[in-house]
């Protein structure tokens, strides 16, 4: 953010009993870094991963500065911070998607969080139905865009096998939401930690399976689940209500390669790169881009990539990608020989054992979600268009002719990119403030930090006319002696990153005559009181 200097150095004259003296009627003005931030007119904003750390290629780093390698990555761009509230009635408010939560998918409420709590899909989907907590009875089983606003990527997965947590961390803030993971006692593994969601997949995966997407706060997956109770799978679940908007896209096309969702304030390319590139390609690519006039593209986080996901459309199903026909998308050939289409870069990394861990980042698929599975044949959709997993970021792809993990998942490591920038559709909101009464000497200090803006405000100006004179004061709180009696109207002006502008007037008035003028008066009264009365004395001895 800019740092706004407020002016100074203006003088002022004032004259008394024939003698000068100069006042400054500027108090010292404020060096503030503004930070300003609101989600007004946007019904889907995007809750930023709160990934802190930087990486390379293979662990953590300390913060590459503008123009270095690495430079751009997710904790370069933080985003809405995360904002919860307990309510100390089981429920946890979303303060910056205005959803509520249950606190806890301890569901049988024995006070530990294992397999006795998890539903089989079709009891999850009906059970929002009789569900009451709190009062409310309007819960709903979340879609997938409404949960995996919970996910956070200062997680770090377990390993599959392993039989304690370990230096594991959950991708879930466990400050305000109780989680368990997967249930060891039942037959379960650690990584069992999937939460259900009632987004079902419009294609099928593992040879035909009925699929719903899930977001695994084990594992830091969104993936696709047997939805049938003939599968004997059964999932955590988390109901949600308010904010039925959460998760519904509002596209324009601006007829110059570049589409913005106003539901978010994010614009984003309209094409892709076109060419599967390394992750730090990638963020080299977005940080040095200049397109359709704008240079601030930058490659985006995984949840605001998922956040253009369109979950009604497939490859197997629509022959698209998994987004809106508005944007377009490069065809590729998948590994089993298929028309498909890509798994696009985000610049999440994503860490597996320890959170210094940087060797994997997160991606997006756009197509079919492939993993090698022997017992299906080979090569198949393991987890469905719209899934969230993760890539090495260097490597040969060559290394993994089965894939890697439990579903064989399909390894590229030479992943696409379509970049976004935030953009600023609203006006900010301009408060200058409560009217101010006081004494002509006394320091008036504004106030404008009741200001906000949906992306950030960039410029405070302040304007007056003081004794014939007009006065413009900068930053969020300047300060202003006022010397001379009177009403004086002064206007906030607020300006955001995108030029939009918008004014408040306060209103301050000076009454009233200040003592310490009359005391600084006061040696120069008797100064001249002494100097005429030595000229009398002079003039009677001439006399």
């Amino acid at each position: 953010m800019r740092k706004i200097l407020a002016v100074l150095g203006v003088c002022m004259l004032m004259v008394a009993s024939s003698v000068f003296v100069f006042m400054n009627p500027f108090g010292g003005a404020q060096d503030l870094e503004q930070s300003t931030y609101g989600q007004y007119g946007q019904t889907y904003p995007i809750v930023g991963t709160n990934q802190t750390r930087f990486y390379n290629n293979f662990g953590e780093i300390t913060a590459p500065s503008e123009g270095q390698a690495f430079y751009g990555q997710d904790a370069t761009y933080p985003g809405n911070t995360l904002s919860y509230a307990d309510n100390g009635d089981g429920t946890v408010t979303d303060l910056v998607t205005g959803l509520m939560w249950q606190k806890s998918p301890d569901t049988n409420g024995d006070g530990v969080i294992d397999y006795d709590d998890k539903m089989y899909y079709d009891d999850a989907l009906a059970g929002a139905a009789s569900f009451n907590l709190a009062g409310y009875d309007d819960w709903r089983l979340p879609t997938i865009k409404e949960l995996y606003s919970l996910i956070m990527f200062f997680g770090a997965e377990p390993n599959p096998t392993a039989t304690s947590q370990g230096s594991a961390v959950p991708f879930i803030d466990t400050n305000y939401f109780d989680f368990g993971y997967g249930d060891l006692g039942a037959g379960e593994r650690i990584i069992d930690a999937q939460y259900a969601s009632s987004t079902i997949y419009v294609g099928t995966t593992m040879g035909g399976d009925d699929t719903m997407f899930g977001v695994n706060f084990a594992d830091g997956r969104i993936k696709g689940y047997p939805s049938s109770q003939t599968i004997g799978k059964k999932y955590y679940v988390q109901y949600v209500r308010d904010n039925t908007a959460y998760g519904t896209n509002q596209f324009v096309d601006n007829g110059d390669g570049t589409i913005t969702d106003s539901a978010t304030c994010l614009m984003w390319m309209k094409n892709d790169n076109g060419a599967g590139v390394l992750w730090e390609n990638a963020l080299n690519y977005a940080e040095n881009l200049v397109y359709a006039g704008y240079s601030d593209w930058r490659l985006p986080d995984a949840k605001e990539l998922q956040s253009i996901v369109d979950y009604t459309r497939s490859p197997a199903t629509n022959n698209s990608a998994a987004i809106d026909p508005m944007f377009n998308c490069t065809q590729i050939t998948n590994e089993a020989g298929e028309p498909d289409y890509p798994f696009y870069w985000s610049s999440t990394t994503f860490s597996s054992l320890s959170p210094t861990n940087g060797r994997d980042a997160a991606y997006v698929s756009f197509g079919r979600a492939m993993g090698y599975m022997a017992e299906f044949g080979g090569w198949i959709d393991v987890h469905g268009a719209g899934a969230q997993r993760s890539d090495p970021k260097t490597g040969n792809p060559a290394d993994y002719p089965y894939g890697h993990g439990p579903q064989g998942d399909a390894i590229r490591i030479y992943n696409y990119v379509r970049l976004v920038r935030d953009v600023d559709i609203d006006d900010p909101v301009a408060d200058a403030g409560v009217d101010q009464v006081v004494s002509a000497g006394s320091v008036v200090i504004f106030d404008g930090s009741g200001s906000a803006d949906n992306i950030g405000i960039v410029n405070y100006s302040w304007n007056f006319t003081y004794n014939g004179t007009a006065f413009t004061l900068y930053g969020i709180a300047p300060e202003f002696t006022f010397w001379v009696e009177g009403v004086y109207n002064v206007t906030l002006e607020v300006t955001d990153a995108a030029g939009n502008n918008v004014t408040d007037v306060v209103q301050v008035t000076i009454s009233g005559f200040i003592p310490e003028f009359t005391i600084l008066l006061m040696p120069v009264a008797g100064t001249l009181a002494l100097l005429a009365a030595f000229s009398l004395g002079r003039r009677r001895r001439r006399d």
